[in-house]
């Protein structure tokens, strides 16, 4: 299926590219303006675009129906400042909440049950159950247009962050990742929750590159059984593995010898096989059985 983004009206565009780019981190950005009057409100165009200097950016974009500015938009350019603060499954249904477009001057934070904590250097307050809190000056405001669901991008940098104890790592080096259930924006009413059960590493290429999926053999590169995903995790290595001559595995041994009459059955229970170490992990041992059927 073939899609003509441009042909396509202002909520079905929004509709087909907001399932398709997912997920999408959520920031609660709280805003105040002039006289003092508070908005709190949830925003999934929302991303860390640098580290140094740290700068995130956001999107209260023109709202498709009617094609008006949020509250959000009009306090930051009364007063350049923006609490970020980080969702997570505890508080999703409390951050729904505050999406309603409930009128100007009315408190979001009441609206939805949240406690205002006071900021160390902003004057917009965090909220006090969020376990991650980021204090930022906007540094620039960009609008991509005047058009109904035009983004306008608030650039802002991170001054402080603040970090429950709770979610940190032993060593209190980092955030853990699986203390944090983080939750993301997805199409329509769907979103996801990142908990400890639904995370996976993926092992980084780092300086020493990967020698790539077109400097394996054929036959690895061809199989029918090994998935463009095992591909690329035997094509990270940063040199061609070689044989180990110590290297012994039962299951392996019982594979050539039911089919060592057969060759191509042969082959393909030992991809079988290397599929099935390669999903626990098990790269190096993966590779020693394939190499093992090449030799």
């Amino acid at each position: 299926m073939e899609i003509d983004i441009q042909q396509l009206a202002p909520a079905q565009r929004q509709a087909w590219l907001q399932h398709a780019i997912a997920p999408r981190p959520i920031a609660l950005a709280s805003t105040i303006d002039k006289e003092g009057n508070v908005n709190l409100s949830p925003f999934s165009f929302f991303n860390l675009f640098s580290s140094n200097p740290p700068i995130v950016i956001f999107s209260p974009a023109r709202r498709v129906r009617d094609n008006s500015i949020k509250h959000t938009l009009e306090n930051v350019m009364d007063v350049a400042e923006v609490a970020i603060n980080i969702c997570d499954y505890d508080m999703v249904q409390q951050v729904s909440l505050s999406s309603c477009e409930y009128g100007k001057g009315v408190d979001e934070f009441e609206k939805a049950g949240f406690t205002k904590q006071a900021s160390s250097l902003i004057k917009p307050p965090l909220v006090k159950e969020a376990k991650i809190k980021l204090e930022c000056k906007v540094i620039e405001i960009k609008s991509l247009g005047e058009n109904k669901g035009a983004g306008q991008l608030i650039i802002a940098e991170v001054l402080i962050m603040h970090v429950d104890d709770s979610i940190l790592n032993d060593d209190q080096s980092n955030i853990d990742q699986t203390k944090i259930n983080l939750i993301a924006r997805l199409g329509g009413d769907w979103y996801l929750q990142t908990t400890a059960a639904n995370l996976f590493k993926v092992p980084k290429p780092n300086t020493l590159l990967g020698i790539g999926v077109d400097a394996l053999p054929q036959s690895i590169r061809q199989s029918n059984i090994l998935s463009g995903n095992d591909l690329g995790l035997l094509a990270n290595v940063n040199e061609m593995p070689t044989i180990h001559p110590a290297f012994d595995d039962e299951k392996l041994r019982n594979i050539v010898q039911y089919f060592s009459i057969n060759p191509a059955e042969m082959e393909k229970e030992i991809h079988l096989y290397a599929k099935e170490l390669l999903i626990n992990n098990e790269v190096e041992k993966a590779w020693q059985v394939l190499l093992m059927n090449e030799g």
